[in-house]
């Protein structure tokens, strides 16, 4: 068998980001010899998930890939030469300043020795010549303060210099310890893909590689744009990665598919159902009680155990990016864009003052995308700019979409609510009336014209059982709602003019018999 050791690149050309991982995809073109050979491609990310590996030969060439797994091998890390930090530039200095300090001392050490031997020689000469009879002895005094002084000036600078070599030492000394801790990497693991593969004849044949990964998930992100009665509706995808490798120009498709979940039918259990007889007081009585259920068109998101994920309305969704991109392997979110649509939007100022007393500028508009909005964040622009961040709900293709840009500060809501409680009739019926007063108050400037139609929400309690009932007082309401749905929101459309007030009165009856317990 023919074992090639030198590694033949592998790049990722194509990527299935999901919600907590990816599928990546690689091609390369192999030349390959007759008989059976082993390859080394790569390298690949350590990562990689060994069982989802899969490689296959492009048709039409008589080859098959015969075994196919990832090794992984501890390769040091390069540092870069012409980036280097200012911790070792300032450790540079510091050796090319002790280098010429130990030239200095060394040097000062010379003359120090040759100041040594001139003293000695000095000394023999004043012998000699005193054996000999000579008196000279101011040439002997002179000469010898010359060299005493000259001695001990060379004594000082070797001191200094030796003073500054210890500083330099545990400055360095320092440094070094930092740079260890700081910029020494420890190696890095780096995998290779190991193929062997037979083939009949020689020839070239495109290679495909895929496999899973995990450090690599997306969530999706908007920009709403409002110009006048138009909306604009940018859809991104936000995407981090930290395989160990970039993605460099790539097929990037996006995910909600949850690979992570074991899909298995649920377990058939005995439901075993029991009838009891009702005591006396159970059969007088009638229990019921208040609720409040969140008003839904789609139905609740299935919960995602873990990592929270992307409510795709309960099937999986693919999104694809219309150009290739590039991620590079930091963890930093990187903004790719998927698609752009613009569309007729209708502006309504609404206030529900039960849960909130602002009144809010709500534009709808239809989703005109071609695909699902899923749930994520959405940049709010208006005319002024930037104007806040919301939350666009998963929404069909063709449905209509709700985005709140921001309260009003120029109106005002208070509301206030009474309730009584009377018996009437025959068979002492329970009666609660509840009054909900709302007034609502606009501030403008001066010169400001023109009404404002605000739309204020009142919700009244929708009876599940005959034995409750529960009525509106039209002729006590000031004014009567314009519009009551079937969950019970009552409506109106309320014409303000500039700094006008307005009060709107809602009245409503709840009935029980008096085997109704729980009111």
């Amino acid at each position: 068998m023919t074992t090639i050791p030198k590694p033949t690149p592998l790049p990722v050309t194509a990527v299935t980001c999901l919600e907590d991982r990816a599928h990546v995809e690689r091609a390369a073109v192999l030349d390959l010899q007759a008989g059976v050979q082993r390859l080394r491609l790569g390298p690949v990310s350590a990562l990689a998930v060994d069982r989802t590996l899969h490689a296959e030969l492009a048709s039409g060439h008589p080859a098959a890939v015969l075994d196919a797994r990832i090794t992984r091998t501890w390769t040091p890390r390069r540092e870069p030469a012409d980036n280097d930090s200012a911790l070792r530039r300032r450790a540079h200095a510091l050796t090319r300043d002790h280098l010429a300090l130990e030239q200095e001392r060394d040097r000062l050490r010379g003359r120090q020795d040759l100041l040594d031997r001139l003293a000695s020689d000095l000394l023999r000469d004043i012998g000699e010549g005193a054996g000999r009879g000579e008196t000279d002895r101011p040439r002997w005094t002179g000469e010898l303060d010359r060299v005493d002084v000259e001695r001990a000036s060379n004594g000082e600078d070797m001191r200094t210099v030796e003073a500054g070599l210890a500083v330099l030492d545990i400055e360095l000394t320092q440094i070094e310890q930092a740079l260890r801790v700081s910029e020494e990497e420890p190696a890095e693991l780096v995998g290779h893909v190991e193929l062997t593969v037979e083939s009949a004849v020689a020839g070239r044949v495109e290679l495909y590689v895929s496999h899973l990964t995990p450090c690599a998930l997306w969530r999706p992100a908007y920009r709403a744009v409002l110009d006048g009665d138009s909306l604009t509706l940018e859809t991104d995808a936000m995407v981090w990665q930290r395989t160990g490798e970039d993605w460099s120009d790539v097929r990037l498709t996006l995910s909600t598919a949850r690979s992570a979940l074991a899909a298995e039918p649920p377990r058939l259990v005995e439901d075993r159902l029991t009838l009891t007889g009702r005591s006396v007081t159970e059969r007088r009585t009638l229990g019921v009680e208040l609720r409040e259920e969140e008003i839904g068109s789609l139905g609740p998101a299935a919960p995602v155990l873990g990592l929270p994920g992307v409510d795709d309305g309960g099937e999986a969704r693919v999104l694809r990016s219309p150009a290739p991109v590039s991620v590079a392997s930091d963890g930093h979110a990187q903004r790719v864009p998927v698609s752009t649509f613009a569309t007729a939007a209708r502006s309504e100022y609404s206030c529900s003052p039960e849960l909130s007393p602002l009144v809010t500028r709500v534009v709808r508009f239809d989703n005109a995308a071609g695909h699902a909005l899923l749930a994520g964040p959405v940049d709010l622009i208006r005319d002024s700019g930037f104007s806040g961040r919301g939350t666009l709900d998963f929404t069909p293709p063709g449905a209509s979409v709700d985005l709140a840009f921001g309260s009003c500060d120029d109106h005002r809501v208070v509301r206030r609510a009474e309730e009584s409680r009377d018996t009437a009739g025959i068979g002492q019926r329970t009666v609660i009336t509840r009054t909900v007063h709302l007034q609502l108050s606009r501030f403008c400037s001066p010169g400001e014209r023109g009404d404002r139609v605000v739309v204020l929400r009142e919700r009244l309690p929708v009876s599940e059982v005959s034995a409750v009932e529960v009525r509106l007082r039209k002729e006590t309401c000031s004014p009567a709602p314009d519009a009551i749905d079937a969950e019970g929101i009552a409506r109106w459309d309320v014409s303000v003019p500039p700094n006008g007030h307005r009060t709107v009165t809602l009245v409503y009856e709840l009935s029980a018999g008096a085997k109704v317990t729980g009111l």
